[in-house]
């Protein structure tokens, strides 16, 4: 997944608005590549920044003990963007923002992180503001990018490498993910094992999988632990000591 900001200057709010930038959803490839190419041109009153969370990030974030929500994980990158203009000396004034859940409470959880700026989080906001519909060329790009050029560091010769876009409306990823799911250990990096379109084919055609230490399964309460193999046994008969105990008539106590 790919977040981005995009900042410039109140005052060429305008200029940005000539770009005839729009929601990234609502374009072609091609045309957000040839915006992104006139964004990137317009450096002397447009900046922008990415952050890219890798797949295997984004699963192990959310499947871990204490499960870290997408949502969280969302809010906290935009957090992060916006910590990273100020802290690169750009002088944020307002901001605008996309919503991840309910906008009034990811508001305020914004507006208590940076008190001294004027905060809009709105639905749909990369089709209202054009500061936002920029940020959200910017992402689509990087993603787009990032997707075409993954480098599968788990070797997939016999797997083609015709995913299509990636998303699940798409016929060819959810053709690609049937293919290149291994039963036992799923699927490569690439895919993120969380994404319930990835989690509905494990489900269906993994090798199922059973924790026998799992306590809050029912099925797995009359089984026998692994760890009770290695638990010391009482014998039922007391062994008699070593002679040179009882000849001193030495006798263990567990309490003076």
């Amino acid at each position: 997944m790919v977040y981005s900001i995009c900042y410039c200057p109140v005052t060429r709010q305008e200029d940005l608005k000539t770009l005839k930038v729009a929601d990234s959803k609502i374009l072609t490839e091609a045309q957000r590549e040839q915006l992104f190419e006139k964004l990137d041109a317009a450096k002397d009153f447009v900046g922008w920044a990415l952050h890219i969370l890798s797949p295997n990030f984004i699963s192990n974030s959310m499947q871990r003990r204490v499960k870290y929500n997408l949502n969280a994980l969302s809010h906290d990158t935009a957090i992060g963007l916006i910590q990273h203009a100020l802290d690169s000396g750009v002088q944020v004034a307002e901001v605008f923002v996309d919503t991840v859940g309910p906008a009034e409470k990811y508001q305020e959880k914004l507006k208590r992180q940076f008190p001294e700026l004027v905060i809009t989080v709105k639905p749909k906001a990369d089709s209202l503001f054009p500061v936002v519909s920029a940020a959200s060329i910017c992402a689509k790009v990087a993603r787009d990018q990032a997707v075409k050029n993954w480098k599968f560091l788990e070797g997939l010769e016999d797997v083609g490498l015709d995913y299509g876009s990636g998303y699940p409306n798409d016929p060819k990823t959810k053709e690609w993910l049937s293919q290149s799911l291994d039963p036992v250990f799923g699927y490569p990096q690439f895919v993120r094992f969380s994404w319930s379109t990835a989690q509905i084919i494990l489900e269906s055609k993994a090798v199922p999988v059973h924790w026998d230490d799992d306590e809050d399964d029912p099925s797995q309460k009359n089984k026998q632990s692994l760890l009770s193999y290695f638990a010391r046994k009482e014998t039922p008969t007391k062994r008699r000591p070593h002679r040179f105990f009882y000849e001193r008539k030495l006798e263990t106590v567990t309490s003076l």
